[in-house]
């Protein structure tokens, strides 16, 4: 009979850490958090110094029954949650659920920590347990409390001021005004032309490159310094008499860095720049390769380490593979002879104290790939890889400049299209009778690191330089061609979910782990939508946030919310206590909120005036904020006016055409149409009324459950034609699985069917079932 009872959050977990631990320990899952701050008010004291009234969460009963059910053959209890304040908090809330708070005789209480699903690890751990961290749960509490106290008072007030059913959150608000205020940069922006000429020039026959113009009469050019077609013509022409000649050859090295193992966030930026992955998608997926994965002879084992993490260190032992794997695959010139030790920049790193990297470095993703599924596979080599090359030699890299001077026989003439002679002779450029060029190129001499990986970019492609033929001092060269090319300058771009983590992490704004359901959050309550990976504010975000930065800008202020960051991370080193934090925060909060539910009339935000006339009854129009957006209507509304019209739409106009989608229709082919419909826009197919096919307009959400009949395809959300939810491949319609319940990746006990779906029932709760037709396995 195990005399040991070990707790995880974990099914997928306790599984394989009972194998480890042998038959004198049970391992059973508390399935996440068992205690929460109800959603209702007055879930929280505040008049008895801020004390949370936390509720067993009612899907947590059935599991709290069995672990009070097993304790009573135990008499040893090691808490083993995850290795961060959440985990720490998920115990503390564990023993109080159990009614263990207090530490009772004959029960041996202790918690036990380890970051990655190893033999080796597991026993570690389990060999050196300690007591519950409480300046964590303090941490995690406070941030709890925090955000309901935030959620719960400010919502509401939205609720009356805007529309029913609105949302702020500490976080969630400042990571829209960073889309909102990224907007208005966008609408704001002017462009502004310019231009710039290359010259392509020959040493000897098939020897050419290019040079850039960078200086004319002595003048080193600016951006805008040859603003239109004209000045760039008047250069062109007097370039063309040119005779050129290599004034000066700059060589030298230089040697990149790798970039350092994977955090939280830097992984979630990498998948989405190079896989693809909304953040949600890497963090489920990085779950189930730290949770465990069967490999085959080696058994079930969690394959890299835990993936909430602020470090970049990496383990004594993982840096000795490491070394090992890279001098067999690459030779001794790839290794180094002292490991490479990078610095984390936060400065209270997640209490986690590795990066995410493999568990097993040996275990290369060529030799996993056939127990993985296609995006399990894709994250462990990105893991993989970006681990073995932080601790690869340097890359070698000789880069040259070569400097041109090109002497003109004809004089640069001033430009003719000139307003008229007084203007033309401030042409910077006129009467210049020699220009100066410059080439540059990049040779890979060694590629250290490189040979394996290199890190994405966000927004800018990777520069690009050839290789530049041999030329000395003094040669004279050959023009080919001019290249004048006309340019426009580019507003800043809009935040795809990899640069908003990325802010968000450089503002020191949030932690790393919640930034998935932040973005999801944003998106779910219609704030902002997402269109290639790119977010767009809705009509209702934007509100939303000018009535936020107008009347509660401290508490959408970055630095503010930053602050208070690295205030509950004084409380996680104990360094602050946790209540008086939080009457810091609440009664200025509090006051604001009283007064400004007085100053803020709700037809000062969802109303704004127009200099237009109503055509049916002559009185002013307005632009009103609906279900759907923006709206033009008549101010006279409530003396019978009906008249409505879209923002974008002309007075009297026919419907705007619809736009042309590059999706192209699943059924007959035919391009799809951007509509507007009812309930949002839709994709509909352009052969209507021959083929009636239509989709939503935002791709459907993944679940990352691989579809268990191809398994290729994803299972993903979509809606029947009745509005219901369901789950299906994403490659129909080569599979056509789909299931009506939420997919959970974990196989059925009984028949083995790969996938198991989640069931919630008024009476029963929730649990799971498998959907195999014949099989009658559930978890109740």
């Amino acid at each position: 009979m195990p005399q040991n009872l070990v707790i995880v959050e974990s099914p997928a977990k306790a599984k394989t850490i009972e194998k480890f631990l042998g038959p004198d320990y049970k391992v059973l899952a508390s399935f996440g958090h068992v205690r929460a701050l109800p959603s209702k008010q007055g879930s929280v004291d505040i008049e008895s110094n801020f004390e949370p009234k936390y509720h067993v969460l009612p899907e947590s009963k059935k599991h709290i029954d069995a672990i009070k059910k097993a304790l009573k053959d135990s008499n040893r209890l090691l808490l083993a949650t995850d290795p961060d304040r959440e985990g720490e908090a998920i115990s503390w809330h564990l023993l109080a659920a159990l009614g263990l708070d207090k530490k009772k005789p004959g029960i041996d209480i202790q918690r036990v920590v380890f970051h990655e699903i190893t033999k080796d690890a597991i026993v570690h751990a389990v060999e050196n347990p300690r007591g519950i961290a409480v300046e964590l749960v303090d941490a995690q509490q406070a941030r709890s409390v925090l955000d309901y106290l935030v959620g719960f008072n400010l919502s509401p007030f939205l609720w009356k001021k805007i529309r029913y059913g609105l949302s702020a959150g500490r976080v969630q608000s400042v990571a829209l005004r960073l889309i909102c205020e990224r907007e208005k940069e966008i609408r704001a922006f002017i462009e502004q032309e310019y231009w710039t000429i290359a010259a392509r020039l020959g040493v000897a026959p098939g020897q050419e490159f290019k040079a850039g113009l960078v200086d004319v009469g002595g003048k080193r050019l600016g951006k805008f310094d040859i603003p239109d077609a004209a000045t760039a013509d008047g250069l062109k022409n007097a370039l063309q008499t040119g005779s050129y000649r290599v004034t000066k050859v700059t060589k030298s090295e230089k040697k990149r860095n790798p970039s350092p193992p994977f955090t939280t966030s830097t992984l979630q930026q990498e998948a989405s720049r190079k896989l693809g992955f909304s953040a949600k998608k890497t963090m489920s997926t990085a779950q189930k390769l730290y949770e465990g994965i069967d490999i085959g002879e080696g058994g079930t084992v969690g394959l890299i380490t835990y993936m909430r993490t602020d470090s970049v260190n990496l383990s004594n032992q993982a840096l000795q593979e490491a070394h090992d794997v890279i001098t067999a695959a690459y030779g001794k010139e790839y290794a180094l002879s002292k490991p490479r030790i990078f610095k984390t920049k936060t400065k209270n790193a997640q209490e986690a104290h590795e990066a995410i990297r493999p568990t097993y470095i040996v275990k290369t993703p060529t030799e996993l790939k056939k127990f993985l599924t296609p995006d399990l596979h894709k994250l462990y080599e990105l893991i993989w890889k970006r681990t073995v090359a932080c601790q690869m030699t340097e890359a070698l890299l000789d880069q040259t400049s070569v400097d041109i001077t090109a002497d003109l026989a004809q004089p640069i003439a001033l430009v003719q299209v000139m307003a008229d002679d007084a203007a033309a002779s401030n042409n910077p450029f006129a009467g210049a009778t020699r220009c100066g060029l410059r080439a540059a190129g990049t040779v890979i001499r060694f590629p250290g690191f490189m040979k394996l990986y290199i890190e994405g970019l966000d927004d800018q492609d990777e520069e690009k330089e050839g290789l530049l033929p041999a030329m000395n001092e003094g040669a004279d060269l050959k023009l080919h061609e001019l290249l004048p090319e006309q340019h426009f300058t580019q507003p800043p771009p809009r935040y795809t979910e990899a640069t908003l983590v990325k802010t968000l992490e450089e503002f020191g704004i949030g932690r790393p782990s919640t930034y998935a359901s932040i973005m999801n959050t944003l998106v779910e309550r219609k704030y902002t939508r997402l269109e290639k990976k790119r977010f767009f504010p809705e009509d209702v975000g934007m509100v939303v946030n000018d009535l936020l930065v107008a009347h509660f800008s401290r508490y959408v202020d970055y630095n503010f919310t930053a602050g208070l960051e690295e205030e509950l991370d004084q409380v996680s080193r104990g360094e602050k206590q946790w209540k008086p934090l939080l009457k810091e925060f609440w009664e200025p909060f509090v006051t604001l909120l009283k007064q400004k539910e007085g100053e803020v009339q709700k037809s000062d935000l969802t109303t704004e005036a127009t200099d237009e006339m109503c055509p049916e009854c002559g009185q002013p129009l307005v632009v009103k904020l609906g279900k759907r957006g923006k709206f033009i209507a008549c101010s006279g509304f409530k003396e019978g006016c009906k008249y409505t019209r879209s923002v974008d739409g002309d007075k009297g106009a026919e419907a705007v055409e619809p736009e042309v989608s590059e999706e192209k229709c699943d059924k007959c082919g035919a391009s799809m149409l951007i509509k507007d419909g009812r309930y949002g826009k839709y994709l509909a197919c352009s052969g209507y009324p021959g083929c009636k096919n239509i989709q939503p307009l935002v791709k459907p959400r993944g679940t990352g459950v691989t579809c268990p009949e191809c398994k290729e395809g994803e299972l993903t959300e979509k809606k029947s034609r009745y509005g219901k939810m369901f789950y299906s491949c994403n490659r129909y319609p080569q599979c056509k699985f789909a299931l009506w319940d939420l997919p959970v990746h974990q196989p059925c006990p009984k028949c083995g069917f790969p996938v198991v779906v989640k069931k919630i029932y008024k009476r029963k709760g929730e649990f799971l079932k498998c959907p195999k037709e014949g099989c009658d396995w559930t978890s109740e």
